[in-house]
């Protein structure tokens, strides 16, 4: 016996299945969608953020409101961002030749989101600015041992953006601004692969073909009971977008912004690698051959390669209005529309050209209100508070581990305290309550993957910290 034979489809859909971990991870949309670029409009839950104006990071919110500051300015935030999510087993199905496994612990973990911005005027009318933010960015790891880790262990996601841009005041009552962005994107993702469900594969083939007795298949199959490979893709990209704003002072007290930001295009180049067994259980030694030929053959199929994923991060757009109501009450909005359904499917492919996976996502797109206030108490101290309601792109039908996503609820407060004419500090914390999430998913095979089938409570807790310095 010199050959074995394998169906090129179900290895694929296995090598596919840790490659997707890319495509998965990256699809967490509006779980990592990251509205946190200051600390300052964390107070308020980012209400009025295109219209507000407030400090130097109206850069990301707005360029346009950059030239109103009048004076160099820079802002050096950090947002500690905390999710919790935490399955509850309602019925989930093992993969083929594996135990079930446990809930995985609370998948959840936290992450610093870091913000920089420094704005500069040249001259009254108008002002140059740079921001340095991360817009996207995940964090989630599972127990290695968890009952959906064929789907996903480990998703790591961050993204890093330079966004220099210019504000224009044409009129006493109009200012715009616009901005490039150059953004680069990280991926660190891995999931396990069910090894026994391919060499099982393998001796079904096998027997088929005549090339091993029938009666010798459960001791061969049950010689695997148990194997899994380590899957784990990285990836990077770079690529460009833009940022463009307009401010209308409509009176003294009050002010109307709209802002836009592009959608980025990726071509994301993954390696993918795996670790293997290389080895069986115990076999007799007239099928101990047999039992290598079929590893040998497998781990042919799962060999450490380069993958590609084309991917479409979403446009936004923002409506907001910022009324100063007296001396001390701030009140303000903001309605955001976010285009998710630029990401329809994501199709991962071999450096050779070969199609491993391809997975419908259907994401909609999403809308996010928000309202709130700012309370100034004396000339040093000023108290926020904000409400926020967050849609997600994630349709329940095609939740998947990696996305345990649903509707949010923001609530949020914050204080200012300005030490001197040049220094401020802004803190903040906003708890999100999301709405619990059901799952059903096996990604196409049971047998392969298992069916995780149960139920996501899921909350966040972000922490904000920012210190101004304002030249006088």
């Amino acid at each position: 016996m010199t050959t074995t034979r394998f169906r090129r489809t179900r290895v694929a859909a296995a090598v596919g299945a840790a490659t997707l971990a890319l495509a998965s991870g990256l699809s967490y949309g509006a779980g990592f969608a990251l509205q946190e670029q200051n600390a300052s409009g964390l107070g308020h839950a980012y209400a009025g953020g295109a219209a507000a104006a407030e400090d130097v990071s109206t850069i990301f919110y707005n360029p346009a409101g950059l030239v109103r500051l009048q004076t160099m300015q820079v802002v050096m935030a950090g947002n500690l961002i905390c999710p919790s999510a935490k399955f509850s087993d309602g019925g989930s199905q093992p993969a083929f030749g594996q135990p079930l496994g446990g809930n995985g612990g609370n998948a959840g973990d936290c992450a610093v989101v870091p913000n920089l911005y420094i704005g500069i005027p040249f001259t009254d009318k108008w002002s140059f600015g740079l921001g340095i933010n991360a817009p996207f960015g995940l964090k989630t790891e599972y127990d290695q041992s968890w009952l959906g880790r064929f789907q996903a262990v480990q998703s790591k996601v961050e993204t890093y953006n330079i966004n220099p841009a210019l504000s224009w005041e044409p009129t006493k009552d109009w200012t715009v601004g616009a901005g490039v962005n150059f953004q680069r994107l990280k991926a660190t993702l891995t999931n396990e692969v069910n090894y026994a469900a391919l060499y099982a594969q393998g001796v079904g083939s096998l027997v088929a073909a005549g090339q091993v007795p029938a009666a010798a298949a459960p001791t061969l199959i049950g010689s695997a009971a148990g194997l899994q490979s380590d899957a784990k893709v990285t990836g990077d990209d770079t690529a460009w977008g833009w940022n463009v704003g307009v401010l209308w002072q409509l009176s003294n007290q009050t002010r109307v912004g709209a802002a836009y930001r592009s959608s980025i295009k990726y071509t994301v180049d993954g390696t993918v690698t795996f670790n293997n067994p290389t080895a069986t259980g115990p076999l007799p030694p007239t099928l101990a051959p047999v039992g290598q030929l079929l590893v040998n053959g497998i781990n042919q199929q799962l060999f450490d390669g380069g993958a590609q994923l084309a991917i479409k991060l979403p446009e936004t757009a923002n409506i907001s209005v910022f009324h100063q109501f007296n001396n001390q009450w701030d009140l303000m909005a903001d309605l955001q529309y976010t285009g998710w359904s630029s990401i329809q499917q994501l199709q991962v492919v071999r450096s050779t050209g070969v199609v491993l996976s391809t997975t419908p996502e259907d994401f909609r797109n999403t809308w996010r209100a928000s309202v709130g206030a700012n309370y100034r108490y004396t000339d040093k101290w000023i108290f926020r508070g904000g409400l926020a309601y967050d849609q997600t792109p994630v349709r329940d039908a095609e939740r998947t581990p990696r996305l345990p996503d649903n509707d949010r609820t923001w609530i949020s407060f914050g204080t200012q305290y300005k030490f001197s004419d040049n220094w401020s500090v802004d803190a903040a914390y906003a708890y999100i309550f999301v709405k619990n999430s059901s799952i059903n998913q096996n990604e196409g095979s049971t047998a392969a993957n298992g069916n995780i089938v149960g139920t996501y409570k899921n909350n966040v807790n972000i922490f904000g910290l920012q210190l101004t310095y304002t030249a006088k």
